[in-house]
């Protein structure tokens, strides 16, 4: 199977265990008429309140271990060598071969009805010409993919067979970070291994993946549980794992899940039409840290902050503008850049989404039909965004050919950069649109729109993408 892995700082796995303390004490000498201490009763640890006080992993392994399967996956890949000398007849020496060599893949999945639907990852069964399902009880089955869905990792199979153990499936907004949680899988191969831990985060947004918020835990998941369960205490799935931040391309603590509603919206539109969709707001946005809600005139760093509108989307007809910060989607908060993209795209096109927005220190609601997605449903832009201290910057306008060629009215090219706008990440070729909300053409619009408080906010456009970098002017 492929592996994702990125970068990440090493995180551990407690283990707490309880036992009994045991005191004693020694004789000493002491005066004839002293009172003889008292005796020390010293009681035997109790074995059953101690099992009482740990999760019982093993009960649910038991009920609903059956029901989680090892999937193999077989198919071509395309291949370009040279021939080394000495080479066989009729190759040519140096002549580039081209053709195809078998390449397999394993991971894991868990059946959800009795009657042959099975779920796993996407990237599991990516490019397979064959897929193979392994039940505990050894027996096989040709799996047939009723559809896989790349934005949210999710592929729903079908095995030939009736009467098959099944999971129970869990709400995962009732999960609380620090519940216990375990995962069955087979681990590089080695079948229905399982490991525990505790939910680390919820809602968390990875890159590249805008629609999911992922659970994070720190339960041991490696290449091969890719597909498999994540069980609560209560024995029902509420995730799939799916992903690991690692530096060795194993467990290094840091593993996500996807979560089950997420899952059952996919799974269901696969299961009806062979594919599933994904509304599409047409924003490219990043979030709101203290500098930039300062900026903006918030009381606090929350929401996420539209640095573009997509000409023609859903987002442009409902009159959402660069600079709005979204504060809540259908009433629910949104707290950091990344929850808008996962919330819109867990919404259906045609839905109609209700945004509060903050615009130029008020709030404000606007209505959106949400258009389909053809790719993401809302980019995110980044930068470093920190800076103190005077502007920094050597600009100059924009010639006609640079306008037309970056596509945009107005603006000022950066030329140099030091101090402050250097520390808030502005670089030599930014496009510098806007200052405060207010276009900048020149200089002098420049200078006027950083006079007074202590933090502007500029818009800019880099590489053909627009972000807003805070920059402390005072």
């Amino acid at each position: 199977m492929q592996t994702r892995t990125f970068l990440a700082v090493l995180a551990t796995l407690g283990v707490f265990t309880l036992g009994a303390l045991v005191g004693g004490h020694s004789a000493s000498p002491v005066a004839a008429h002293a009172q003889a201490a008292p005796a020390v009763t010293i009681s035997q640890p109790d074995n059953n309140a101690r099992a009482a006080a740990l999760p019982d992993f093993a009960s649910i392994v038991q009920q609903y271990g059956p029901a989680v399967v090892n999937i193999t996956t077989a198919g071509m890949s395309k291949t370009s060598n040279e021939i080394p000398f000495p080479f066989p007849f009729p190759f040519r020496f140096g002549v580039p071969q081209q053709g195809e060599v078998p390449t397999q893949g394993q991971g894991s999945g868990f059946i959800i009805s009795a009657d042959g639907i099975v779920l796993t990852n996407a990237h599991v069964v990516d490019g397979a010409t064959e897929v193979t399902v392994k039940l505990t009880d050894r027996r096989e089955f040709r799996a047939k993919v009723l559809g896989a869905d790349p934005a949210t990792d999710v592929a729903v199979l079908r095995i030939d067979a009736k009467g098959l153990p099944t999971v129970k499936l869990g709400d995962p907004s009732s999960a609380r970070v620090g519940d216990w949680v375990v995962a069955i899988g087979s681990p590089f191969g080695f079948e229905n291994s399982v490991t525990a831990g505790i939910v680390s985060a919820k809602g968390r947004t990875l890159p590249g993946d805008t629609y999911v918020p992922f659970i994070q835990t720190d339960v041991a998941v490696n290449p091969g549980n890719s597909g498999g369960p994540l069980f609560n205490m209560a024995g029902e799935v509420i995730g799939i794992n799916s992903q690991i931040y690692s530096r060795s391309g194993g467990y290094q603590g840091l593993s996500f899940a996807i979560p089950t509603d997420v899952v059952m919206r996919v799974k269901d539109q696969i299961v009806a039409t062979g594919h599933a969709q994904h509304a599409r707001l047409g924003v490219s946005v990043q979030p709101v840290n203290q500098a930039l809600a300062e900026s903006f005139g918030l009381e606090r760093a929350e929401g996420a902050l539209v640095a573009e509108v997509v000409p023609g989307s859903a987002a442009e007809k409902a009159g959402l503008q660069s600079g709005d910060v979204v504060l809540t989607f259908n009433g629910k908060a949104v707290g950091a850049g990344g929850e808008l993209a996962a919330m819109v795209g867990q919404s259906a096109p045609g839905d109609k989404a209700r945004l509060e927005i903050w615009r130029k220190g008020a709030k404000k609601e606007i209505v959106a039909t949400l258009g389909k997605s053809e790719d993401d449903s809302a980019k995110s832009a980044s930068a470093d965004q920190s800076g103190q201290g005077r502007l920094g910057l050597a600009v100059r306008p924009l010639t006609a050919e640079e306008r037309a060629a970056a596509k945009v009215k107005g603006g000022l090219l950066v030329e140099r950069v030091n101090g402050p706008a250097a520390r808030a990440g502005i670089a030599e070729g930014d496009i510098l649109l806007s200052a405060g909300g207010k276009p900048v053409n020149s200089v002098e619009d420049l200078r006027a729109a950083t006079k007074g408080g202590k933090s502007v906010a500029l818009l800019l456009q880099r590489d053909g993408q627009r972000l807003f970098v805070p920059l402390q002017t005072g």
